[in-house]
């Protein structure tokens, strides 16, 4: 029947809209009531101070009568129980007896209730609740938590250990009762690793410890590594640097002995050097005789010969103790008749500056071969301009500017392009003209050959040429004679000649 009824009235969007408000109204009264106590949701404090609890009570109808407001306090694993209680008539009370002179009221008004705990402890901890007593509403609280913070005490420490073979704990690092717990690290390079426990007090702070451990070796004394503590009280990381303490026996060596121990030299020295943890506790000089002789004495790790003689012509031992064991190193001197001339070589600072002078020297006899090559090979190139063509033998540039007669010493010394020669019976200048401006002269054409080239000089052709006039056939009408002189500018290729 009913699931009829349901499927024959679905419910309407509007009827849920009914339903949320009618469920908003039931719940109204509740939260104005919760709200009419007005207190601070958590506060946070530290041991040996004070903290502000705050109550207000809020009444906007004013319709609510205040009987009586106490302060309940729970702590974190307890019982409730009331520290602080106030009524108008009948005044203060302070039932608790851990809370007793520690607690008072500020106000003395059941409208503002706040306490004040003074002197605080870590198990002050908890809950505290402000509640009234009112009509006709009943009761109306109110709840503060308040967290303890502590700020840990924080230390560290080495741990003195033999070197061995086995992994041992080198140095701690504690940070004690403190809240919240602590973080504790390591900083060093030493190569070890670290372990951490937690102890709980019975106030609720915690209590962590580290230790560093690693497998020590006489390398690891002295050597540093860090705690590093990180925790919410604290302004900034505290750290704090430990030198290792690693013991082992001594391991022993001499020093002094130059080889130059010659008859008669006085006041040879030996010492003896010993690494140790701790320091060792005896030094003993003997020889190969055992006993040392009578020109030695000792003082501490240090032997001196007053006078070197074939008494010292022996083996010398040195043993070192500590509590860890003993050690010891011999040395052989041996006694020359004259004393050794030590060549003391040439002071670093001077092989050094000769090296580099050598290579810089090498450098710049290498750079001055590379320049006189690359100018060599540029000298020997391609010409860079055109070479004048040979001059022919009888051309027309030398017919035309030879004079009848013997050849002079001048005319036998070919002249160079441009040149000019003087005869020296004062005639005119001769001037050769056969290089590349020959060519230009005749037109950009090549200079041109006549037949002056067939005669020694102008005057043979000359009169070759009256020769030809009278008894030759060609019909002389048809050329002239090319001028004795001919000009810069003027071609030397002869008129065509028609037969």
């Amino acid at each position: 029947m009913a699931r009829d009824y349901a499927a024959r009235w679905p419910v309407s969007p509007a009827r849920n809209t009914w339903l949320v408000a009618a469920a908003i109204l039931l719940l109204a009264p509740q939260d104005i009531r919760a709200q009419k106590v007005r207190v601070d949701e958590e506060l946070e404090a530290y041991p040996t101070e004070s903290v502000d609890l705050r109550c207000e009570f809020v009444d906007r109808g004013g319709r609510t009568k205040l009987t009586q407001v106490s302060w309940i306090w729970e702590p974190v694993d307890g019982q409730r129980d009331n520290i602080a209680v106030y009524h108008p008539i009948y005044g203060q009370s302070f039932p608790n007896l851990s809370f007793k002179d520690r607690v008072v009221f500020l106000h003395n008004t059941l409208e503002n209730p706040s306490i004040r705990i003074s002197n605080l402890r870590m198990s002050d901890a908890g809950r505290y609740t402000c509640e009234y007593a009112t009509y006709p509403s009943g009761n109306e609280q109110g709840t503060t938590t308040l967290v303890m913070l502590a700020k840990p005490r924080n230390s560290a420490n080495m741990v003195t250990v033999q070197a061995g073979t086995k992994s041992v704990v080198v140095a701690q690092c504690e940070a004690a009762e403190g809240k919240p717990a602590a973080t504790i690290k390591w900083v060093g390079s030493v190569g070890g690793n670290h372990s951490t426990s937690t102890t709980n007090g019975p106030d609720g702070t915690v209590t962590v410890r580290s230790e560093y451990r690693l497998v020590p070796t006489s390398a690891d004394n002295g050597r540093d590594v860090t705690c590093v503590v990180e925790q919410r009280t604290q302004e900034r990381p505290w750290s704090y640097t430990i030198k290792l303490s690693v013991e082992y026996p001594p391991t022993v060596s001499i020093e002094g002995y130059d080889n130059n121990w010659y008859v008669g030299r006085s006041d040879a020295r030996l010492l003896c050097l010993a690494n140790a943890n701790p320091a060792p506790t005896t030094i003993t000089w003997t020889t190969a005789s055992g006993s040392l002789p009578d020109t030695v004495v000792v003082d501490g790790n240090q032997l001196t010969v007053r006078k070197v003689n074939d008494a010292v012509n022996t083996t010398f031992t040195c043993e070192v103790k500590n509590k860890h064991g003993a050690s010891r190193h011999q040395i052989t001197t041996i006694v020359i008749e004259r004393e050794r001339q030590l060549t003391s070589g040439p002071p670093t600072g001077g092989v050094i500056g000769g090296v580099l002078g050598i290579i810089v020297l090498i450098c710049i006899i290498i750079a001055i071969v590379y320049f006189v090559r690359k100018r060599q090979e540029d000298g020997e190139g391609p010409p860079k301009h055109k070479p004048p063509p040979p001059v022919k033998a009888g051309s027309s540039t030398e017919m035309l500017n030879k004079p009848s007669g013997p050849p002079t010493a001048t005319e036998t010394a070919p002249l160079s392009p441009g040149e000019v020669y003087y005869e020296p019976t004062g005639g005119e200048p001769v001037t050769n003209l056969d290089d590349e401006t020959t060519g230009a002269l005749n037109g950009g054409a090549p200079p041109g050959l006549d037949d002056s080239a067939k005669y020694d000089t102008v005057n043979e052709r000359k009169g070759h040429a009256a020769d030809g006039h009278h008894g030759s056939d060609l019909d002389s009408s048809n050329h002239e004679p090319p001028p004795a002189n001919i000009s810069r500018g003027e071609s030397f290729v002869s008129p065509a000649l028609y037969v």
